[in-house]
């Protein structure tokens, strides 16, 4: 995520070009294609069609202005990937924050329950201990009364 919102657009002879594009090598990829079509093993993208069927008509200027005109929309659809990613990124620092806090509140909450629990016993003691206290005071009373009648 970090990598994501590193990334800048750079601007090359009109045309924006992504810098530090996690681990992509254009000269890799094209290395690879290269060597499948010495092998004679043609890539699978039937459905890859980079120019319309006229395409095979089209001037060499035609397929560059074609070219570039698809570069360009998929680097907007990469901005706007990008865009998304880092929305997410920030959502998820947000999340993130918000459940170390919820953490933290639940941990002092522990505490204080574990607090409020000991405080609770130690009043069902005193609790206890005066209630004998008050029965052998009530036992006591109750032999007064009868030594006095």
């Amino acid at each position: 995520s970090s990598k994501i919102r590193n990334m800048e657009l750079q601007g090359a002879d009109g045309i924006a070009v992504l810098e530090d594009c996690i681990g992509f090598s254009l000269t890799k990829t094209i290395s690879k294609v290269e060597e499948k079509l010495k092998k004679g093993v043609l890539p699978d993208c039937q459905d890859d069609d980079f120019f319309p069927r006229v395409g095979s008509e089209m001037g060499t200027e035609a397929q560059i202005r074609f070219l570039k005109a698809k570069l360009r929309v998929t680097q907007e659809d990469l901005a706007n990937v990008v865009f998304e990613c880092r929305k997410k990124d920030d959502e998820n620092h947000n999340l993130e924050t918000r459940l170390k806090d919820t953490e933290e509140e639940n941990t002092r909450l522990q505490r204080t329950i574990s607090l409020q629990q000991s405080q609770i016993e130690k009043y069902k003691m005193l609790s206890q201990e005066a209630n004998r206290k008050n029965e052998g005071l009530q036992q006591e009373v109750t032999a007064l009364e009868k030594v006095l009648q």
